[in-house]
């Protein structure tokens, strides 16, 4: 069964389900949070979202080949970009539940929505 935010999302550019950053601060429990972005990056001025795991996009689909298939993702990077190709790759890997949240952290911070990590800024 589809998880709710799963559920929810609606077709991006490319085809690829995406959810805003509303969203997934209401709705992630139960998925797997993935930021694609760079290590330096991700304690950066945007900071990430609690409980999302550090996966850069160039280590996604080796990453991903121990991981359930079936389990709920959601995918993050900075604006939206590198998070929308991670989670083409990852449908075509046969990832059942994967979504990207539109706007990346950028719409997440101007959303004024809680983050961890920050080492500069606000």
């Amino acid at each position: 069964m589809a998880h709710t935010l799963i559920a929810e999302a609606v077709p991006g550019p490319g085809g690829i389900l995406e959810v805003t950053p509303q969203q997934v601060n209401a709705g992630a429990k139960g998925m797997r949070l993935i930021d694609v972005r760079e290590v330096n990056e991700f304690s950066a001025e945007l900071g990430h979202i609690a409980g999302a795991e550090l996966v850069p996009l160039g280590t996604i689909e080796h990453a991903a080949k121990d991981w359930d298939k079936k389990q709920p993702l959601v995918m993050v990077c900075r604006s939206g970009g590198r998070s929308g190709k991670a989670t083409q790759a990852l449908r075509a890997m046969g990832f059942e539940e994967v979504v990207n949240m539109r706007g990346g952290m950028l719409a997440y911070n101007q959303a004024e929505l809680p983050v961890e990590g920050r080492n500069s800024g606000r």
